[in-house]
């Protein structure tokens, strides 16, 4: 048995899962442990300090897997934005087949990335910027629900904006003729196979992979994950229109409350979400409560920390189990 989508079709995978770009996590042996086994894994690319670092990892990870991986490219406004040209000719000069694009619309590329046959998998949290992302010519949607690590757009820009999956994804069906995948809030096969009663052709996880043995984070940010629950994320960047979904400990619960007194003042909350501190949690320490990570709802779904093959084998035997048990409950009418 297996699972057939356009997800899979696409992008010449097995399983239709992608594993979602990640700062510091989304190194060429995720990626190749995720794809190895079945899914799709990508690579961050801004995670590489230099376009030439972005190409020694594509490099690496060819090494490690000769089945289909991709690479992220976040478009996000900065203060001193990264050559994205570079980044950009680096994907294309590797041969990379599918980009996973986020942030701003990837207007800029697309020609470039569909003049080389590069599979353009654009993220959103909205559907109204989905059908944006589809006039420009993307070939897939991944619609990011407000329960997702990272940034699932101004959720709180009027209170009570953001939406979840339940209601993004049959939305989606509803108005986008090209295909999309659930992400966000994604922890198992049953809701694999509820993404696809509900039009998509896969999910895209983060959370969930950064708790396997191939993961290469900290050990002991790995066990955070497991012991989490639903009510263990928090948002910040609020005040500044940047908000993002972190794992809730003291930085995250002291930058919190120093937006609330002080809005939009970047500099008093700059030295507890400083990159580096994520880095060093993840990389070095494993001080799981001294730095802001993103991190999603879906932490509640994470019981241990099993092999990439062994994750995605138990989502699609989950998943089919589901599929098969509702069409069960079919009743022929006289």
């Amino acid at each position: 048995m297996g699972i057939k989508t356009k997800l899979t079709e696409l992008c010449g995978i097995e399983i239709p899962v992608i594993q979602g770009g990640m700062h510091y996590v989304g190194y060429a042996e995720m990626a190749a442990a995720v794809s190895n086994a079945g899914g799709l894994g990508i690579i961050t690319a801004l995670t590489q300090k230099s376009p030439e670092d972005l190409r020694a990892e594509i490099q690496k990870c060819k090494k490690l897997t000769s089945k289909p991986f991709g690479v992220n490219l976040t478009l996000l406004p900065m203060l001193a934005p990264p050559n994205y040209d570079e980044y950009v000719q680096v994907i294309v000069d590797e041969g990379i087949k599918v980009v996973e694009t986020a942030g701003r619309a990837p207007d800029q590329f697309i020609k470039l990335f569909k003049a080389n046959d590069i599979v353009v998998i654009h993220k959103c949290v909205a559907v109204k910027h989905a059908l944006s992302a589809q006039k420009l010519g993307v070939d897939m949607i991944s619609l990011d629900g407000a329960d997702c690590g990272g940034h699932p757009g101004e959720i709180n820009s009027p209170p009570g904006r953001g939406v979840g999956n339940w209601v993004l994804a049959p939305r989606g069906a509803e108005q986008l003729t090209i295909p999309f995948v659930v992400s966000g809030g994604v922890g198992n096969g049953l809701q694999l196979a509820a993404a696809l009663a509900l039009g998509a052709e896969g999910v895209n996880c983060g959370t969930l992979f950064m708790a396997t043995k191939e993961a290469p984070i900290h050990e002991n940010i790995k066990k955070a994950l497991v012991n989490g629950d639903e009510y263990d994320t928090t948002l910040i960047f609020t005040s500044l229109n940047n908000t993002e979904r972190v794992f809730k400990n003291s930085a995250s619960t002291k930058v919190v409350e120093i937006e609330k007194e002080q809005p939009g003042d970047f500099s008093a909350i700059k030295d507890y979400v400083m990159g580096e501190n994520y880095r060093r949690s993840f990389q070095e320490t494993g001080n799981a409560d001294d730095s802001c990570w993103s991190c999603g709802q879906s932490l509640a779904l994470v019981h241990d920390i099993p092999s990439c093959e062994e994750l995605l084998k138990r989502m699609v035997d989950d998943a089919e189990r589901s599929i098969k048990s509702m069409s069960q409950r079919l009743v022929s009418k006289m």
